[in-house]
């Protein structure tokens, strides 16, 4: 079995964490594949595997790749995905950081994911992903995102203009600081701050949620993920925010965008005891209420 492993940052206390990982690839006779920074930094301060392979931006992931580990947070995890596409590599994401809403794999249960991969004891959860057309090259090389695309303003503190199209036909003009089109797994992030609805992953959903609307008769509005949301944008900057997941690029208003689901999807690795309700309860606190 090969298992790649992306980590972007990491703390002196998780030094021990990836010599676990690796004792325990060792054990069950598994080929690390690790990212290639990565595997610099942690030279210096452990024993890499005897024998391992490497990926980059440069050099991906290779075709024998059975697993990927997003080591680190949800930030984390949205990088993985670019290093995925459609190569349909499933990733599990162990959780180094804060909330770890999509890392929902605890750091102390490593030798349980590894052995359940090994068995078979697990789920793979398809997420949709969104694609972003534009009229000039933008995100070139992954124009794609798991969470969402979103338009914000720039350079200014002024409300820019989103003249907004579904499947050709006018939506509105959104006014604000910007507009967010959400998946369903992005509708926890950016687009639930904003006041967007929780949508379940398996929803055939988008959502476009307004970022501080000036208009008092705009609200978030769930759409069908077969529909195609175009956009014009117009301000008193010459330049505007467009971004996937992370990822930021400047545009300004002779750019014409478009986003729609993109054809292929993200396996995410769900072990035993772990579910959507799960996640919302333990992370989000869902339902909880402390006069009980």
């Amino acid at each position: 079995m090969h298992i790649a492993i992306y980590n972007r940052a990491f703390e002196d206390e998780d030094i021990q964490l990836f010599k676990e990982l690796f004792k325990c690839f060792e054990t069950h006779h598994i080929t690390a594949i690790i990212y290639e920074d990565l595997a610099n930094r942690l030279s210096s301060l452990l024993n890499l595997p005897s024998q391992f392979e490497i990926f980059s931006e440069l050099q991906p992931l290779p075709p024998k790749t059975n697993f990927l580990f997003s080591m680190g947070g949800d930030g984390t995890m949205l990088d993985t995905v670019q290093f995925v596409g459609s190569k349909n590599i499933p990733i599990l994401g162990i959780n180094l950081g804060r909330l770890g809403f999509l890392a929902s794999t605890s750091s102390d249960q490593i030798e349980f994911a590894v052995t359940s991969l090994l068995a078979g004891n697990f789920i793979l959860d398809p997420r949709t992903l969104m694609h972003l057309d534009a009229s000039i090259p933008i995100f070139t090389n992954a124009p794609y995102a798991l969470n969402e695309f979103s338009l914000h303003r720039k350079d200014s503190s002024s409300l820019i203009k989103i003249h907004t199209y579904l499947n050709g036909e006018f939506l509105c003009t959104y006014w604000a600081d910007g507009l967010i089109v959400s998946t369903p797994t992005g509708s926890t992030g950016y687009s639930l701050s904003c006041g967007g609805p929780i949508i379940f992953p398996q929803a055939n959903s988008f959502v476009i949620t307004p970022v501080a609307p000036h208009n008092l008769n705009v609200r978030p509005l769930v759409i069908a993920d077969n529909s195609i949301i175009s956009f014009e944008v117009e301000g008193r900057a010459e330049q505007f925010l467009c971004t996937l997941d992370a990822r930021s690029e400047a545009i300004d208003s002779h750019v014409s965008l478009a986003v729609r689901k993109e054809t292929f999807v993200i396996n995410l690795i769900r072990l035993e005891g772990q579910n959507f309700l799960n996640t919302l309860q333990t992370k989000l606190y869902w339902g909880v209420d402390r006069r009980n």
